[in-house]
């Protein structure tokens, strides 16, 4: 379980005002001393993550957020790293106290804004005498249930588990639902440039793989180079193709009539975020001209490769397509702008390395500022003029 992606873990964020004990219930969670825990106010002044299996829920990931009511110099810095944690919350819980209940009330109106499940507790109660009264406050204030806790002593901690548990998404999503069954033989064609660590493949292309293992189908990998190799070999064509979105044109020369192709991109797009509205978005391309604007935006960090895809491929074709002087900017990891209304289209990755709710936080974000917003993949697939030859979903 500790080999599970972060990517692929729930995320669990824990809310609260200094000194509310975030930080215990986040090393109780754990079993482990993942926090500092500090009587002083504002000893957790960046989320700390850690990745653990909760039994019942399995694979997550935990985040101690700085307490909301900083009012330390760098408190404001530190509240706006906290609400970019809503950004990737699949499950939050708000701890409130005896101390007020604006900042937890705040906080428990952003997640309802964003359908967050949100798990309530009354903290501390081994310490407030009256906590009973402070319980039937805070549910009246949040018209619903409320866990009394103490991550102290481990009172209350197996409701809280057991509520957290309950938040679970009922679905189980696959990379490569509705595109294969069991029985299946599925060839992915997979470019092994610069950008792959020695010895191992990308994250998405593991994923995949295994996915396709544990369905039944019958995965044969190859690189473009060796693709007719590889088809030679079969009696029959493959039900499936998936690419690497950038080997698309060279694939699709060689595609059997009978299979179908799509790419790693396009698959994980639709996986993490909203394929719909990515091919609804490429069609923004009509509209674009030299004098446009457009934001790459990228998940990893990376270093740059020679032949980055984000990086340098894709601003070199859309240079090529529509002028030299089209104004392309690139962000990566955490780093995506507040306000998109100065771009005329979004271009993501297929966010291997974010959450579902990170990926859709940021489509949801581009839809409400009516910017068109669409995936490598789906991009890469227009601009090479097989879109339509492409199943996307």
């Amino acid at each position: 379980m500790q080999t599970t992606p972060t990517s692929e873990r729930i995320h669990i964020a824990i809310f609260g005002r200094c000194n509310a004990g975030k930080s215990t219930l986040v090393n109780r969670l754990t079993g482990q001393e993942v926090s500092i825990v500090s009587d002083v106010a504002g000893t957790t002044t960046d989320p700390v993550q850690k990745p653990m299996e909760l039994n019942g829920l399995g694979a997550a990931v935990i985040i101690d957020t700085p307490g909301l009511d900083d009012s330390t110099e760098l408190g404001s810095a530190r509240m706006a790293r906290t609400a970019k944690m809503l950004d990737k919350t699949d499950i939050a819980v708000v701890l409130f106290t005896d101390e007020g209940t604006d900042a937890e009330m705040n906080i428990l109106a952003e997640c309802r804004i964003r359908e967050i499940p949100t798990v309530v507790a009354v903290a501390h109660i081994d310490r407030i005498a009256n906590y009973d009264a402070i319980v039937a406050q805070v549910e009246a204030l949040t018209e619903g249930k409320v866990i009394a806790i103490s991550a102290a002593t481990g009172q209350g901690m197996e409701a809280l588990r057991e509520a957290i548990i309950a938040c679970r998404p009922a679905d189980e999503r696959l990379i490569t639902e509705g595109f294969c069954k069991a029985g299946d033989t599925v060839l992915l064609v997979m470019p092994q440039d610069k950008a792959a660590p020695k010895g191992r493949l990308i994250q998405p292309q593991v994923q995949t793989i295994r996915e396709l293992l544990d369905r039944g189908c019958m995965p044969l990998c190859c690189t473009p180079d060796r693709m007719a190799e590889a088809l030679a070999t079969l009696a029959s064509p493959p039900q499936l193709i998936i690419t690497d979105s950038q080997a698309f044109e060279d694939v699709y020369r060689l595609k059997p009539e009978a299979s179908v192709l799509t790419s790693f991109s396009i698959l994980f797009a639709r996986y993490k975020g909203d394929i719909a509205l990515f091919t609804e978005g490429v069609k923004a391309l009509r509209n674009i001209t030299e004098s446009s604007r457009i934001l790459i935006a990228e998940a990893c960090t990376h270093t740059p490769q020679n032949e980055d895809i984000g990086r340098v491929k894709l601003p070199r074709i859309l240079r090529k397509r529509f002028g030299e002087g089209l104004h392309i900017d690139i962000v990566g990891g955490a780093d995506y702008p507040e306000d998109l209304t100065p771009y005329d289209l979004v271009i993501h990755c297929g966010a291997c390395m974010f959450n579902r709710k990170h990926v859709l936080s940021r489509v949801e974000r581009a839809r409400k500022q009516g910017v068109a917003i669409t995936n490598y993949g789906v991009i890469l697939a227009a601009l090479t003029g097989i879109l339509d030859r492409v199943r996307t979903q």
